[in-house]
């Protein structure tokens, strides 16, 4: 599975979301084979929006999307994984736009 997260540019834990994410994965019997990390409110242009997704439609930036898509077609994944929650309609229009099935961590572990 790939592994994604949006951070806002505040938050500077990131990269331990993203290792407690995996490894919460890897007990569930998952196995990450890329992590990709969207953060928002880095640039001067970000900051003033920076809690907010840079599309209601995908979380991400386009080219982000692609980066993602990318990833897992190189890597044959089966699944994206989400740090964020997810509506129902970023799940919907991320599934189609990657090809495969796009959840959030929490749905997917059930629990919150």
């Amino acid at each position: 599975m790939v592994l994604v997260g949006f951070f806002s540019g505040k938050q500077k834990d990131y990269e331990t979301v993203m290792a407690e994410a995996a490894a919460r994965l890897a007990a569930d019997g998952g196995r990450v084979v890329a992590r990709i990390v969207q953060r928002r409110g880095v640039s001067d242009g970000g900051v003033r929006k920076m809690s907010l997704p840079f599309s209601s439609r995908t979380l991400l930036r386009q080219g982000k999307v692609r980066e993602v898509a990318h990833a897992a077609d190189r890597t044959d994944a089966d699944v994206v994984v989400f740090t964020n929650s997810l509506t129902e309609h970023q799940r919907l229009s991320l599934t189609a736009l990657l090809g495969r099935p796009a959840v959030g961590l929490a749905d997917l572990l059930g629990s919150g």
